[in-house]
């Protein structure tokens, strides 16, 4: 599908200079155009590509002054990272959609599926299962017994979703994830060796969630674990039994969260980031990458480090931890000099 800058423009409520005929049918990277391509530069260390773009029209903020002459059609933006993403839906919408149902899925006779529902070769829908309308469920995807699914979610290849589990609308689940596998719960016993503790809750998805490739929900040991509506979190992330989390809240990869913590709205979290079991954690925090939390974080704010501290605390610590080899050297000269003041003291004596 072609669209011209005006229409572009038009639907971003930008202002045009260059071209307004100029016409694209692809999207492309700034650093990686071609005639016929939309893209769009936010990030001042990437300007100096616009000015050898091939792109027919970047889109760029309001505040860009180009030093140079630009050969692509601007559109003007408040926001051009926001507004790229806004058509990146438009283009997304626009393609053609999965539809029908595969006569090679195994779907029970008790399950209910609603309108425009497109089911995959081999995916497998166990009893009463209840999906709402316009769900898209790829190749191999499981859904176990009684599970109960919104209207507009998609879940992609390979995704399986444990029984009683429930997914409300607007959610989308990556390859390979899994909803709902048992708890870790084992308890020590007389004879040196681990029981396992039932594990007989389930996991709640609320609507607009995302969930990466290869995440993994374990269902509560009783009651629900349960994701807060629009919360966003990325691939490789594993989150433990009877955890609670907010909404509006992201993650990326590599979070692990033990069982039993709750975790507030609009929180940030960077990759690799550790959290430990049983813990409450405020609303608005910002946890930075490779930090680890042993304890209940009250304030909202920014931390990083491990055990976590204040942002403006850590920088101010790891500027003296590189300096340590030569406090450490000046404390043994000056150890060595009081050795030697009292020596002459007692001397004097």
């Amino acid at each position: 599908m072609e669209f011209s800058a005006e229409m572009i423009a038009g639907f971003l409520g930008g202002e045009i200079v260059g071209d307004p005929k100029a016409a694209v049918w692809t999207l492309a990277k700034i650093e990686e155009g071609a005639p016929g391509a939309l893209s769009f530069l936010a990030n001042p260390k990437y300007e100096h590509y616009i000015y050898n773009s091939r792109s027919s029209i970047v889109i760029v903020n309001k505040s860009f002054e180009p030093t140079a002459p630009v050969p692509a059609t601007m559109i003007k933006v408040d926001d051009a990272y926001s507004c790229f993403a806004k058509l990146l839906e438009l283009y997304a919408a626009n393609r053609p959609q999965k539809k029908g149902i595969s006569e090679r899925a195994a779907i029970d006779a008790t399950a209910a599926l609603g309108e425009d529902a497109y089911v995959g070769e081999f995916a497998v829908i166990g009893q009463n299962v209840k999906i709402g309308k316009n769900v898209k469920i790829y190749p191999q995807v499981c859904i176990g017994d009684n599970v109960r699914i919104g209207d507009n979610v998609t879940l992609y290849y390979g995704v399986k979703i444990y029984e009683e589990c429930v997914l409300g609308d607007n959610v989308t689940i990556h390859a390979g994830t899994v909803i709902g596998a048992d708890g870790f719960g084992f308890a020590p016993n007389g004879k040196g060796e681990y029981s396992k503790i039932p594990q007989l809750g389930n996991v709640v998805i609320e609507d607009n969630v995302e969930i990466g490739a290869n995440t993994c929900i374990d269902r509560a040991t009783m009651g629900s674990t349960r994701i807060g509506t629009g919360t966003k979190l990325d691939n490789l992330i594993q989150i433990g039994h009877n955890v609670v989390i907010g909404k509006n809240t992201v993650a990326a990869a590599q979070l692990g969260v033990a069982g039993s913590t709750h975790i507030g709205d609009s929180c940030m979290f960077g990759g690799q980031v550790g959290i430990a079991g049983h813990l409450h954690i405020a609303d608005k925090v910002q946890i930075a990458s490779q930090s680890g939390i042993a304890k209940d974080v009250t304030e909202p704010g920014g931390y990083m480090g491990s055990p976590i501290m204040s942002g403006i605390k850590f920088h101010r610590a790891n500027a003296v931890f590189h300096k340590l080899p030569e406090l450490s050297a000046q404390v043994r000269q000056l150890e060595k000099k009081i050795e030697q003041l009292q020596a002459l003291q007692a001397a004097e004596e």
